[in-house]
């Protein structure tokens, strides 16, 4: 059992910078492939950036590619995924998730999921 908590999230204007983290529980947390989806209201959860468990890959959707960046600390325990240039369009919750099999960008391939972090951007 993997239990994640995300922070982070809050009001920012278009074209600043915010660093979300997402601390999970358990000793076993370099097995497990990160990733960070977003839900907007009224749309699908849509991935975000993936990272291995041991951090040598990473994924970004083509929306944040040169904006975003997902890293990993296993001693902490802890990933984040650093936004910049943020855009009104980037506007939603932040879910973290883990995954025992290899990253990915389907939803279904994750195991576990924490509460989200709420991002507004302001235009």
């Amino acid at each position: 059992q993997v239990h994640l908590v995300e922070s982070g999230g809050t009001l920012v204007q278009a074209g600043g910078s915010l660093r979300l983290s997402c601390a999970a529980s358990g000793r076993t947390f370099s097995s497990y492939a990160m990733g960070w989806f977003r839900q907007a209201p009224g749309k699908e959860r849509d991935f975000v950036a993936g990272i291995s468990g041991n951090g040598f890959r990473t994924y970004n959707a083509d929306s944040v590619k040169g904006r975003f960046t997902i890293s990993r600390d296993n001693a902490k325990n802890t990933v984040y995924l650093q936004m910049n240039s943020l855009k009104p369009e980037d506007t939603a919750v932040y879910y973290c998730a883990a995954s025992s099999r290899d990253v990915s960008r389907i939803k279904r391939a994750y195991d576990y999921w924490g509460q989200g972090t709420q991002v507004t951007v302001s235009s």
